[in-house]
């Protein structure tokens, strides 16, 4: 049987250190605040003008080839997970191919829209184009900007403090051996609630979808255009989340489907080594912890310095769990993440 394994890893964090401490100058919050409901002490900023999600994704991108063994130019396929893209379209993901310079072979790059649970939806879908031998040296990236796109007054507060900048990413490759790399991928949605944990506008809805009038998005005001002056003279144009009910519905669906996939491979939690949450509030990842019966080096987080960064909180987690060694050979590793969409799911890899 071929499984995949992750050849190589590596993370990119910017240097702008952002601390809580900052932010109280900028909105009514304050340090105390802040590390009460996330448990974030600071987060990073990149440099606009000099980094974007897409280099960053490329700067970790090249420290995984690295480690991996082989040569850019080597990549039969690009994997790009964000909910922060340089543009509307096209993707990050034939943009970090130019940034690298690996277009001479013309393999094709994907996009992976699933926000907070990007990269493991991502990790799924490399390993089913591995097992089936189409591709063997598949590059998945995990990259966020949201220091550009979030409202730094006090409007946008509850959100703005939560969210930092940074980039993980893998190289995955097929490997003989049964008795290590991607176990199971476990992967759900359910759109119900979408509007709750969103980025409306810019958007071509017309203003259609249910839900977006009571965020203040009256259904006049849209023509089916990306963007209108009202749009902006509002300030309709940033992120807004129910913070209440994001808590209560992640704090159930991550040790769902963490025992979805114990379940699946006849293993316990008391098997985990490392158990990689996506680092979307420390309180949700204690809860979780303890709903599990797992101990405190059990557990990955690093929330506290980086905040929020979505689809790459996974992957520089796990990249910075390895190089401490607090993962080696034959430890098992869960991955789990919940998001906007809401869409959740996990992945079990015996490493």
């Amino acid at each position: 049987m071929i499984r995949t394994v992750i050849a190589g890893i590596g993370h990119y964090l910017p240097e702008r250190v952002v601390p809580n401490s900052e932010l109280e100058k900028l909105m009514d919050t304050s340090d105390a605040w802040i590390q009460e409901r996330t448990g974030i002490k600071e987060r990073r900023y990149g440099v606009p003008h000099k980094e974007t999600t897409t280099t960053m994704g490329a700067r970790a991108a090249e420290k995984a080839i690295e480690r991996a063994g082989i040569n850019k130019e080597d990549v039969d396929m690009i994997l790009f997970a964000t909910l922060s893209p340089d543009y509307f379209f096209p993707g990050c993901g034939v943009l970090v191919q130019r940034e690298m310079g690996i277009t001479h072979k013309e393999a094709p790059a994907m996009d992976i829209r699933n926000q907070c649970s990007g990269f493991v939806y991502g990790l799924s879908v490399a390993d089913a184009f591995i097992r089936t031998g189409q591709y063997k040296n598949v590059l998945l990236i995990g990259a966020e900007m949201h220091s550009m796109g979030l409202d730094f007054s006090d409007r946008g507060r509850n959100v703005t403090v939560i969210f930092g900048d940074g980039a993980g990413a893998v190289v995955l490759q097929p490997s003989a051996d049964s008795g290590r790399g991607i176990l199971s991928t476990h992967l759900h949605a359910d759109g119900t609630h979408a509007e709750e944990l969103a980025f409306i506008n810019p958007g071509c809805h017309g203003g259609y979808h249910l839900g977006t009038e009571q965020f203040g998005y009256p259904q006049q005001e849209y023509g089916g255009i990306f963007l209108t002056e009202k749009m902006w003279q509002d300030q309709n144009i940033f992120p807004n989340m129910n913070g209440q009910l994001v808590f209560k519905t992640a704090v159930t669906k991550f040790p769902e489907v963490i025992r979805e996939a114990l379940q699946a491979n006849a293993l316990n939690p008391s098997d985990i080594r490392m158990l990689i949450p996506h680092q979307a509030n420390l309180r949700i990842s204690q809860f979780v912890q303890k709903s599990m019966g797992l101990r405190d080096d059990q557990v990955w987080n690093n929330i506290q310095k980086y905040g929020n960064t979505t689809a790459a909180s996974v992957p520089i987690a796990l990249s910075e769990a390895w190089e401490s060694g607090n993962i080696e050979k034959g430890d098992l590793v869960c991955l789990a993440a919940f998001g906007s969409g809401f869409t959740w799911g996990s992945a079990l890899i015996r490493w």
